[in-house]
C-alpha cells in the first residue's frame, strides 16, 4: 500500500489528466457521489485547526487553491490509473451477520490483509504523519514528500476513504457487493441499491430540499451538527486509545446502518419511493454529517502532533 515518490508537477498532471479521463466516462457507483463527497470535505474544512488547515494548505497541488472539497472525489477519478486501490474504499462482511471484525472482514478478494477502507485509513493516517511543515512560505508544497510516501495522495486518499467508511453499504456484504448486484427500481428509473445510497438519496433530497445544491445541503447539515446534534459531536470525534484514527468505529456503525436501514426491506426489484426516501434520508444526513466531522478531528489529530516535530 506504499507509494512512490512523485514530484509536485507529476501530480498535478495526474490530476488533471484523471479529471478529464473521468468527466469522459460513464458514472460509476464509488462511495458517496461526487456531491457527498463534496459535502463530507466541506463540512471538514470549516473545522480543521490553524496547523492542519495550514498543512492541508501546503499540500494541495497549487490549482486547489487551498480547497479540499475540489479533490474529495480525486480517490475514485485515478481507479482507472492506480487499480490496487479498489479494494481500498470498501469491507465486506458475511451475509447477513451484520458485524464487522477487522481480523475476518478486512482483506482483498485474494485475501491480503489490511487491503480493505479501514486499513487504508490507518496506513495513509500513519504516512500523513510523516508530514514536516515546510520551512519557507515561498515554497508551497514543499512539504509534499517525506521519504518514500507522497503525502498529497496521503491527504486524497485520507479524506476520500473517511467519506467512503460512513456510506453504509460501502461496508455491506459479499454476495452482493455491498448492494452493487441488487437491481431495483429508484421510483421509476432502474439502479442498483448501491448507487441509490451513492447518489440517488442525496440527488432526491437537493431537488426536493435544497433547490438542486450542495451548498445549501451543507448549510443545513453544519446548522444541525451546531445545532441538534451538538451534545453528540464530542462523541463522534474521539477515538479512544490514544488513537489518531479509528475507522472500526465507523466500519461497525456502517454495517449496523447497512442492515438497519440500507437492506431492510429491500429486494431483487424493489421499488423504491417515498416511504424509503423520507426514512432514509435522515440515515445518510447522520453519515454525512459525521464523516465530515470526523474527517477533521482526524487531521486535527494528525497535523497537530506533526507541527511540534
Amino acid at each position: 500500500m506504499e507509494r512512490p515518490n512523485v514530484n509536485a508537477m507529476a501530480l498535478l498532471l495526474l490530476l488533471l489528466l484523471a479529471a478529464a479521463v473521468f468527466a469522459a466516462l460513464p458514472t460509476p457507483s464509488h462511495g458517496w457521489g461526487v456531491d457527498g463527497h463534496l459535502m463530507v470535505c466541506q463540512i471538514a474544512q470549516g473545522r480543521l485547526s490553524d496547523a492542519a488547515a495550514k498543512a492541508v494548505d501546503d499540500l494541495l497541488p497549487s490549482d486547489a487553491a487551498g480547497n479540499l472539497s475540489s479533490l474529495c472525489s480525486w480517490a475514485d477519478k485515478v481507479r482507472f490509473r492506480y487499480h490496487w486501490s479498489e479494494p481500498l474504499h470498501f469491507i465486506d462482511t458475511p451475509d447477513n451477520l451484520c458485524t464487522y471484525d477487522y481480523d475476518r472482514d478486512c482483506k482483498d478478494e485474494e485475501g491480503v490483509k489490511g487491503r480493505c477502507v479501514a486499513g487504508a485509513i490507518n496506513n495513509y493516517t500513519s504516512q500523513l504523519l510523516t508530514y514536516a511543515p515546510s520551512s519557507s512560505s515561498s515554497s508551497p508544497s514543499s512539504s509534499s514528500s517525506s521519504g518514500q510516501y507522497n503525502l498529497t495522495e496521503a491527504l486524497l486518499f485520507l479524506s476520500h476513504f473517511i467519506g467512503d467508511v460512513h456510506q453504509p453499504l460501502h461496508v455491506g456484504f459479499s454476495s452482493d457487493r455491498g448492494g452493487n448486484t441488487i437491481d431495483v427500481h429508484w421510483y421509476r428509473r432502474k439502479t442498483e441499491l448501491h448507487h441509490v445510497w451513492d447518489v440517488n438519496i442525496i440527488e432526491t433530497a437537493e431537488k426536493d430540499y435544497y433547490d438542486q445544491g450542495t451548498a445549501e445541503f451543507v448549510d443545513a447539515l453544519t446548522k444541525n451538527i451546531t445545532g441538534d446534534w451538538s451534545g453528540k459531536v464530542q462523541g463522534w470525534e474521539e477515538c479512544g486509545k490514544n488513537l489518531t484514527a479509528c475507522p472500526d468505529i465507523y466500519a461497525t456503525e456502517g454495517i449496523t446502518a447497512a442492515c438497519d436501514w440500507a437492506y431492510k426491506n429491500v429486494t431483487e426489484d424493489s421499488t423504491l419511493s417515498d416511504d424509503y426516501f423520507d426514512s432514509r434520508l435522515p440515515i445518510v444526513n447522520l453519515r454525512l454529517a459525521q464523516g465530515g466531522v470526523r474527517l477533521a478531528a482526524t487531521l486535527n489529530r494528525i497535523f497537530d502532533q506533526t507541527k511540534t516535530k
